[in-house]
């Protein structure tokens, strides 16, 4: 089987969880100490900006709903400006964190969103709440490298490369990166002992990874395609992600989010953009991109929410 980071990317954060192999929900190691940078600058169209702290969470119900209906139709709209596709992508996280933080705000702001977009936030909402087994905030960081990920047409590339070798389709492998490492911006070992942007244990890997490298982002995405059609996809997707992770929320995160996609993969950039965060008692904090335990660059805190 393969075991992940422990990751659940419940609306926007990443957090650690308790498991072990049994369950495929194995909590990754921490270490360090957090500190964190001061925001911000409101946002209410989308306005470009270097970074996503610089971006104010909506800060009410309506506000909300007018954010996700904004960004979803962009996301899937014409203009694939990717400056502008990139911004649209943070505030399409940080929405959904907002949700995450007030959970009153669920059902007022799905009664609002027009029908051609409830379907869309109501598939990240399914995906979100199924993710439901998380620990208490973490004092300490992990220790995790987080690197920039190869641009989305390489990673779509990948994917159309294992459908074709293993008839997965590329929507199921981009959920499973995209829950895994966040398209493999993540580099470190769950405790127990899964590695690489998908996320194998070694024995998985000597049986599916034909000889390549677990940390490279081709070779794990073709080597779960692999997997997942040894295991029963595509006739049975569920069963074939209930062995990748054998977690129920695991299985129908992922064919949440597979479902946005096939249903338009112009939502992939959104959630290719989608960054890393983690939970501390100090409040959730953005690991961009260059975050190192230990290095340079530091982690940032978020607008208060």
């Amino acid at each position: 089987m393969v075991v992940g980071l422990g990751l659940a990317l419940a609306f926007g954060l990443v957090w650690a969880l308790d498991g072990d192999e049994t369950d495929g929900a194995a909590q990754g190691a921490v270490t360090g100490t957090v500190g964190v940078t001061a925001p911000t600058a409101p946002t209410t169209t989308t306005t470009l900006v270097a970074s996503p702290e610089l971006i104010q969470p909506p800060r009410s119900p309506e506000a909300t709903a007018a954010t996700l209906t904004r960004v979803e139709r962009a996301l899937r709209g014409e203009d694939r400006d990717p400056a502008r596709i990139r911004v649209l992508g943070w505030e399409q996280q940080l929405a959904y964190r907002q949700l995450s933080n007030h959970a009153d705000w669920v059902a007022p702001v799905v009664a609002a969103l027009p029908a051609d977009v409830a379907p869309w936030v109501q598939a990240n909402l399914d995906a979100s709440s199924a993710l439901s087994k998380l620990t208490p905030p973490q004092t300490q960081l992990p220790d995790w490298t987080i690197l920039t990920p190869p641009p989305p047409e390489t990673l779509r590339a990948y994917y159309a490369e294992a459908e074709a070798q293993s008839g997965i389709p590329w929507a199921y492998l981009a959920a499973i990166h995209f829950l895994e490492t966040r398209m493999g911006r993540i580099r470190g070992n769950s405790s127990a002992g899964a590695q690489g942007p998908m996320q194998f244990i070694p024995s998985s890997w000597a049986a599916y990874g034909a000889g390549g490298d677990v940390n490279d982002n081709r070779d794990a995405i073709l080597a779960a395609g692999r997997y997942l059609k040894a295991a029963g996809g595509p006739a049975d997707m569920a069963k074939a992600i209930f062995a990748y992770n054998h977690d129920s929320g695991y299985v129908t995160a992922v064919e949440s989010y597979a479902r946005n996609l096939l249903a338009d993969p112009r939502a992939y950039e959104g959630y290719y953009h989608w960054q890393v965060y983690y939970r501390t008692v100090d409040g959730a904090v953005l690991l961009p991109e260059g975050y190192t335990t230990g290095g340079t660059i530091g982690p940032r805190s978020l607008p208060p929410t």
